[in-house]
C-alpha cells in the first residue's frame, strides 16, 4: 500500500463511513464527504455533458451534477428502485470545493471502519482503475471499496 491509502484513515485506526450499494457492489464513503442523503429528484440533462455527469439536480435551491457511477465503472444501467438514494457529498475537486450528487441503488448504514481489516487493492480480476480505489476493506464478512471520489470525479 502507498502513503495516499494509508492516510485516509485516523492514526485510531477507524474511519466512519456510509455504506452505499451499487449494482453487486458495496462501497464505504467517507461520512466526512456526506452532505446528505436525498430520494431520487427530478433531472435536467445536460446537452455535451460527460457520460458518468449527466444531469442536474436541485438540492435545496443548489444547482447540483448528477455522477452516475454505473458509468463511470462500466456498470449496465439499471433503474430507479424504492432503494435508490441519492447520496450528496461536498468535495475537493483541484482544490476547489465541489458539491456532487452521486446514485446509489441502496444506502446501509453509516459504520466504523477498521485500519486492522485493509486488504491490498489486486492488480487482477478489478473492473476499475486502480486510482479510483483508496482501499480494501472487509465488512460483515464482504469486501468494500473505498473510492477515490477525486479521482473518480476528477
Amino acid at each position: 500500500m502507498d502513503a495516499v491509502q494509508t492516510n485516509a484513515i485516523p492514526d485510531d485506526g477507524a474511519l466512519q463511513v456510509v455504506m452505499v450499494g451499487l449494482g453487486s457492489e458495496i462501497f464505504a464513503l467517507e461520512a466526512g464527504l456526506v452532505r446528505e442523503i436525498i430520494d431520487p429528484v427530478p433531472t435536467t440533462r445536460v446537452a455535451g455533458a460527460r457520460a458518468f455527469l449527466p444531469s442536474l439536480i436541485n438540492v435545496r435551491g443548489n444547482v447540483v451534477p448528477l455522477a452516475d457511477m454505473r458509468v463511470r465503472f462500466g456498470m449496465p444501467h439499471r433503474d430507479d428502485t424504492a432503494d435508490t438514494r441519492i447520496v450528496v457529498i461536498d468535495i475537493a475537486i483541484d482544490g476547489d470545493p465541489v458539491t456532487v450528487g452521486i446514485i446509489a441503488d441502496k444506502v446501509y448504514e453509516v459504520t466504523e471502519i477498521s485500519r486492522a481489516k485493509i486488504q491490498q487493492t489486486p492488480r487482477l480480476g478489478m473492473h476499475w482503475k486502480p486510482e479510483f480505489i483508496h482501499f480494501i476493506t472487509k465488512w460483515n464478512d464482504e469486501f468494500v471499496i473505498v473510492p477515490n471520489m477525486e479521482q473518480i470525479l476528477n
